[in-house]
C-alpha cells in the first residue's frame, strides 16, 4: 500500500487487488453497488474479474470510503493507460471531492506509467467534467449498460 499526501491534506491510498483487505474490498464494491447499480439503477456485473489487474486509489475517512478509482496500466508500448469507475460516495459530491479524485487519479497515472496517456470511457452527460482534466472526447457516444458514453482521451 502507498499512502500519498497531496496538497489538499488529503491522505489517498493506493493498493494491489492482493494489498486490500477484506473490509476495504468489500466498502470499495459496496460504494460502487451504491452509485451504479442503485443510483443510477442499472444493473450489471460489476465485478468484472479486473480489479485483480487494477491499482485501487482510495480516500477513506477513518473507515468510511468517500471517493475511489481503479487505475490499469498501458497494455503496452505506447498504449494509453485506464481510469475507470470513478465514484464519489452521494453524501461528498458537494465537497467537490470528484476534482481531487480525477486529480489524484491522473498523478497516479502519471507517476506510475510515466506519463502515458490515458483513455476512460466517460458517461455522457459527464464529459464536461472530464474536459476540465485535458479529456477529449474521441469517436461517438454508445451506450453502455443502456447509459450513453463517450470514449475520452488525455
Amino acid at each position: 500500500m502507498t499512502i500519498i499526501v497531496n496538497p489538499n491534506e488529503k491522505n489517498w491510498q493506493l493498493f494491489k487487488f492482493e494489498e486490500l483487505n477484506t473490509t476495504q474490498l468489500y466498502q470499495i464494491l459496496a460504494l460502487r453497488a451504491e452509485i451504479f447499480v442503485v443510483e443510477q439503477d442499472c444493473p450489471y456485473q460489476d465485478c468484472d474479474n479486473k480489479d485483480q489487474q487494477a491499482m485501487h486509489l482510495c480516500l477513506f475517512e477513518k473507515t468510511r470510503l468517500l471517493a475511489y478509482a481503479r487505475l490499469f496500466a498501458p497494455d503496452g508500448p505506447n498504449q494509453p493507460a485506464h481510469i475507470g469507475r470513478v465514484v464519489v460516495a452521494y453524501q461528498e459530491r458537494s465537497s467537490k471531492l470528484g476534482i481531487a479524485l480525477m486529480h489524484q487519479a491522473v498523478n497516479e497515472v502519471e507517476r506510475l506509467w510515466h506519463k502515458p496517456s490515458i483513455h476512460i470511457s466517460a458517461q455522457f452527460h459527464l464529459q464536461p467534467f472530464y474536459t476540465k482534466f485535458g479529456f477529449k472526447s474521441v469517436g461517438e457516444s454508445y451506450l453502455e449498460d443502456d447509459i450513453p458514453h463517450i470514449q475520452m482521451q488525455r
